[in-house]
């Protein structure tokens, strides 16, 4: 193995391993040189474990040499996004209120892992709290994007998508409010899946918005993605939101035929607005959809998407001021210590603590709860909610998925939006609603328009992620767009 950016896939490395052709120590070394070379231009990383790493690399090449049937992940490297609690490495969520703390405990997916035999290589970098579009509003640092340093990775999860696409990991965990898996994957050609709401344990996830979150991954191809999900999804009684639903082999739902599935085209994605050469790759790509034998019916309609994006601001921050809260300077984090009234701390802990857009976020959602406003606005939010989402599952009565672009836009410069935070939220227009309603998706590598990269959504009905990732599996074999890598 070399440091160049060039990575084998999780089932490949597994191949590589069980065969003996390549060890865990090996591999993990080649993505440490891989972080070392490409850190001073990306910045994807907050922490980097190289010690740890090697310690459990060592430990997987025992595992690996004793038994043939080991988990596909056993000595995988892996980055965790850093709003993911890892027992005794420092968990920042990139921002200075909790910037030195070290949990006691592991999140129940990082625990997965490391049970799986993974090798964790440290934490990806982040919008603060998980609130951005860009993962410029990390405290830290902004991280740029492998195919132009020059602009954004997408956020929240711009860390971890970045570095998938520089090669520094073999594939990385994300976590998904509004878009924050599926955005950064598709600026940045790879695959992020959000599952179902309730599907993965939130255990250890730092909240941002209790009724939206979700943990996914961020991987090379679709067949790394669906073992990832095998390894992290199924039900945790520490977590009161996860489901007891049945978690099949997402595995065997691959299929390059498509056959019989019914795939609608909600038209309010593609409005006024949206980047032609998007439009065009998307639309091209749906074509690709109906070649492999999907029916496609471009006649459909989600006409309360157009008030998604006002419910998602209103009920995310109202949520956000709720789960922020727990950070006054008393208990843990950043504490303000020059004073000895305990309002002046509290308020100077988050005055210094908290970024300008976590503020921004805490201010809109104090003011939509209190006295008087809630009625006017949360209430009223929920109840669009919920038509929102009863319209999705009208339409899944008559279709296996629905398909849209990721973002209606190819990644935009660093500092294009900082400004103007309406038309930073305009970039997760084609995301949210699916957080609303609770749904599966998918973005998989769709092209590319002046060298910067396209993705393609593909929406399922709850608990029907063997169907998206059919669906992208499908489409990832009959192109090549998931095979072209950065030049850094």
């Amino acid at each position: 193995m070399t440091a160049s950016g060039n990575r084998p896939t999780i089932h490949e490395a597994n191949q590589l391993l069980k065969s003996r052709k390549l060890s865990s120590v090996e591999l993990t070394r080649a993505c440490l040189e891989r972080i070392k070379e490409a850190e001073p231009k990306v910045h994807a990383l907050v922490t980097v474990t190289d010690q740890a790493a090697l310690k459990q690399a060592e430990a997987a090449d025992k595992l690996l040499a004793q038994k043939d049937n080991h988990n596909p992940l056993t000595g995988i490297p892996v980055l965790i996004k850093d709003n993911m609690c890892t027992k005794g490495v420092r968990t920042t969520c990139s921002s200075k209120i909790l910037e030195n703390f070290i949990p006691p405990y592991d999140a129940t997916v990082v625990e997965k892992l490391n049970n799986a035999g993974a090798v964790v290589l440290g934490k990806a970098n982040m919008d603060e709290f998980a609130m951005g579009s860009s993962t410029e509003n990390s405290a830290l640092f902004t991280t740029g994007n492998p195919w132009d340093l020059s602009r954004v990775p997408g956020g929240s999860s711009g860390g971890s998508a970045a570095a998938v696409a520089a090669g520094e990991t073999i594939y990385a965990l994300g976590s998904d409010t509004g878009g924050s898996i599926r955005q950064p994957a598709g600026f940045c050609n790879v695959v992020g899946l959000k599952p179902t709401y309730g599907r993965v344990s939130r255990y250890g996830l730092v909240a941002f918005a209790s009724s939206l979150d979700q943990i996914g991954p961020l991987t090379q191809d679709v067949t790394d993605c669906a073992l990832v999900l095998n390894a992290i999804a199924g039900y945790d009684p520490r977590d009161s939101t996860s489901v007891p639903h049945p978690t099949p082999d997402y595995t065997r739902c691959l299929s390059a035929e498509l056959k019989g599935l019914k795939i609608g085209i909600p038209k309010e994605y593609f409005v006024a607005g949206i980047q032609p050469e998007v439009e065009a790759a998307i639309r091209t790509a749906i074509d690709k959809l109906a070649g492999l034998g999907a029916r496609i019916d471009w006649e459909v309609s989600l006409p309360h998407t157009s008030y998604a994006l006002a419910v998602y601001y209103i009920i995310a921050p109202s949520e956000a001021s709720a789960n922020l809260a727990r950070y006054d300077g008393v208990k843990y984090g950043f504490s303000y210590k020059e004073t000895d009234n305990m309002w002046t701390a509290m308020e100077k802990t988050r005055q210094h603590g908290f970024g300008a857009e976590v503020k921004r976020r805490i201010m809109l959602g104090t003011y939509a709860l209190s006295a008087g406003y809630y009625d006017a606005w949360y209430l009223k939010a929920q109840k669009v909610r919920t038509l929102i989402r009863r319209e999705f599952d009208r339409l899944f009565e008559k279709f296996d998925a629905l398909v849209t672009p990721t973002s209606p836009t190819t990644p935009f410069k660093i500092g294009e939006k900082t400004d103007d935070p309406l038309q930073m939220y305009l970039s997760d227009v084609c995301t949210i609603p699916v957080n609303i309603a609770g749904l599966p998706a998918i973005s998989i590598p769709a092209g590319f328009a002046d060298g910067l990269p396209i993705g393609m959504q593909i929406i399922g009905k709850p608990f029907s992620e063997e169907t998206i990732l059919k669906i992208a599996y499908a489409y990832e074999q009959a192109t090549d767009w998931h095979k072209h890598k950065p030049n850094l």
